[in-house]
């Protein structure tokens, strides 16, 4: 037990400071502050003109939304940084317990994408000179940190695929953009057909996005703990699934002798 819970924090810290062998810590500026708040200038100058929603509408959709960016790319490089390194190798051979060894490498991701909405949303607000209750922000922050999780779910299973795939940031990409198209983001839930809308409600931060705008505007929370339950369960649904599927194609990568191929 002790093992498996210094390789869960220990292991995963370090697995994210490495990241920043090679990058300078300076790419989160542009990364997770700047093109995020042109993202949600943009949705919300296009409402405007369009005469659609209103700018708290489109701050709220595109600061949750935002966690995706480090959720999914960050656990898909955790993976396939490690396979194009030729590493990866001298991981899955160690006797570590394989869950605290990818789940902890989901931890300090859960936290980045967390911070990186927080900022997006207090940024944007200010911009775009968008009124926020405080007496509802703490709420919105705890349904923030559920969105967060629940996409690092989805980040895993999407990373897992990245054993297979050449090259995990086009996955990525693909998978933001249906996020943004069918959880509800910039088009109410109300207004997509209602076969987008059933899409929708199995993916992450449908939920969230939902639950974050009754409460800043006035609902109380009792009222939105389904919609936080429904959030929390779809992303252990998908974190399951990226474990399974590390499984699967670790074990046939071994198999097929693939595990390193690009």
């Amino acid at each position: 037990m002790t093992a498996s819970i210094r390789i869960f924090f220990i292991g995963g810290w370090s697995s994210y400071r490495a990241l920043f062998g090679w990058l300078t810590p300076w790419i989160l500026i542009p990364t997770f502050i700047v093109t995020p708040v042109f993202q949600i200038l943009f949705f919300a100058f296009i409402g405007r003109d369009a005469g659609v929603g209103d700018d708290r509408f489109f701050l709220i959709g595109n600061a949750i939304q935002l966690v995706s960016g480090p959720c999914l790319f960050a656990m898909g490089n955790t993976i396939e940084g490690e396979r194009r390194a030729q590493t990866l190798g001298l991981i899955l051979v160690s006797p570590a317990r394989r869950i605290p060894l990818f789940l902890g490498r989901a931890l300090p991701v859960v936290i980045n994408g967390f911070i990186c909405s927080l900022v997006a949303l207090a940024l944007g607000a200010v911009l775009l000179r968008v009124s926020l209750p405080l007496a509802s922000l703490p709420l919105v922050t705890v349904v923030i940190g559920v969105a967060a999780y629940s996409c690092t779910g989805l980040g895993l299973a999407a990373g897992a695929i990245a054993l297979r795939v050449r090259e995990s940031a086009t996955l990525s990409n693909i998978i933001m953009g249906l996020l943004i198209i069918f959880c509800g983001v910039n088009v109410a839930l109300v207004d997509l057909p209602s076969w987008a809308a059933t899409v929708g409600s199995y993916l992450p931060l449908t939920h969230a996005i939902t639950a974050a705008r009754a409460l800043l505007a006035g609902a109380p929370w009792s009222d939105v703990t389904g919609l936080v339950a429904k959030e929390a369960f779809i992303g252990s649904v998908y974190l399951s699934i990226g474990v399974v599927l590390l499984a699967y194609f670790e074990d046939e990568s071994r198999r097929t002798a693939s595990l390193e191929r690009v």
